[in-house]
């Protein structure tokens, strides 16, 4: 019974994604669905879904336009991102500004944005301004990873200040809001949040683990674009000194600089780091009610940390 109603959430929601790109205006809906329809892992209306039914909601649909704003979020950053990273693929497909170039990728990407407002306006202000903050936070994280990349300042310090604005403020605001919309009392809306947090931290830093040692096959786009970038910097600190020795004048210098980062012991110290993390978000569900939804979230977390895409 649980898993049918998460299974038609879910559905529900990836019917709405669908509804809410469209348009009369072809490009922007041929590139909107472009996008949309590569799928992708779906983990944040996921928590947005589990936590709603973890904080005791009993209509699932309650929650559904969340879960879709959520994503819609994530779908129109990834967008942009791969303009600023210049990735030519994502989730297997040709990347949106590859195929229809960067104007139209960033008015995709701006379109996706705007519909948000449009999923998110019956819920009134107070979901509203924590969608909306974690939107700045989002904008604010991939600005300071933009600007400590190119003056070369970037550090674990800064590395964590970046991954908790660009992406655990939206897996926080997908459980906070789940919570919130069942009604739960503040301590289970907390409590929701902190997972929530804590899990987008561990995804980031096995996104950039990945992104160093994952199979560009499986991961459905290249790897190596999160370190030339300036990011991945947990990893690249941590094997700085494999890095500083003078890397060969190999055709391919990335793939040399990713060997050595390999070799350097770097990985392991990220996914340690991944897992305390991942134990901070599981220790926060401890104060939620038992439930098979608050089952599923603790294995969202085991997922993620052994995720391979």
């Amino acid at each position: 019974m649980f898993l049918d109603q998460l299974d038609e959430g879910l559905d529900a929601v990836e019917e709405q994604l669908r509804q809410v790109i469209a348009t009369d205006v072809t490009l922007l809906e041929d590139a909107s669905n472009h996008i949309v329809e590569s799928g992708g892992k779906r983990l944040r209306p996921n928590v947005t879904l589990l936590s709603y039914l973890a904080a005791g909601g009993q209509n699932i649909f309650e929650a559904v336009p969340l879960a879709t704003a959520v994503e819609l979020v994530h779908t129109a950053t990834l967008v942009h991102d791969d303009i600023n990273d210049h990735s030519l693929t994502r989730r297997g497909r040709i990347a949106v500004h590859a195929r229809w170039g960067r104007t139209f990728a960033l008015l995709t990407g701006d379109y996706l944005f705007t519909k948000v407002y449009e999923l998110m306006a019956p819920y009134g202000a107070k979901f509203n301004v924590i969608m909306a903050n974690a939107c700045v936070k989002l904008v604010e994280g991939e600005t300071l990873q933009a600007e400590a990349a190119k003056n070369g300042a970037i550090n674990q310090v800064i590395y964590k200040t970046i991954i908790s604005r660009k992406t655990a403020s939206l897996f926080e605001a997908a459980s906070r809001m789940g919570a919130l919309v069942a009604g739960a009392e503040e301590d289970i809306v907390e409590a929701l949040a902190d997972y929530g947090y804590n899990l987008g931290l561990t995804f980031q830093i096995v996104d950039d683990v990945l992104d160093i040692v994952g199979n560009p096959q499986t991961l459905g786009k290249p790897i190596g674009n999160d370190i030339v970038q300036g990011a991945g910097a947990f990893v690249a600190q941590n094997g700085k000194k494999t890095l500083n020795r003078n890397i060969t004048a190999e055709i391919d210098p990335i793939k040399d600089m990713l060997a050595k980062l390999r070799d350097s012991g770097a990985v392991d110290v990220a996914l340690a780091q991944a897992r305390e993390w991942a134990s901070r978000s599981r220790n926060s569900l401890s104060l939620v009610p038992y439930s098979l939804a608050r089952e599923e979230l603790d294995n969202l977390v085991e997922l993620v940390i052994e995720r391979e895409n």
